[in-house]
């Protein structure tokens, strides 16, 4: 079940521009969760690098720097 929260707390911060801002002046694992927590959303640092690791680029890109999406060149190098 935490899992789950923390998948829908990512979808969460996609949708809501101060909280973006919010988690990109976090450094610690342990502050984005306590930002995470003080929403309702509780999980912990294994099951944040889970989800984590589950992103596609650019969903990780919306979530770090939102508006800024990784480049993709026409013909790989």
């Amino acid at each position: 079940m935490t899992q789950e929260h923390a998948a829908r707390f990512f979808k969460a911060v996609l949708q809501d521009d101060a909280l973006q801002a919010r988690l990109k002046a976090t450094t610690e694992p342990e502050a984005f969760i306590q930002i995470a927590s003080e929403r309702g959303y509780k999980f912990t640092v294994a099951e944040l690098d889970a989800q984590i690791s589950k992103l596609t680029p650019e969903e990780m890109a919306a979530v770090i720097n939102p508006g800024i999406s990784p480049r993709r060149r026409l013909m790989p190098r």
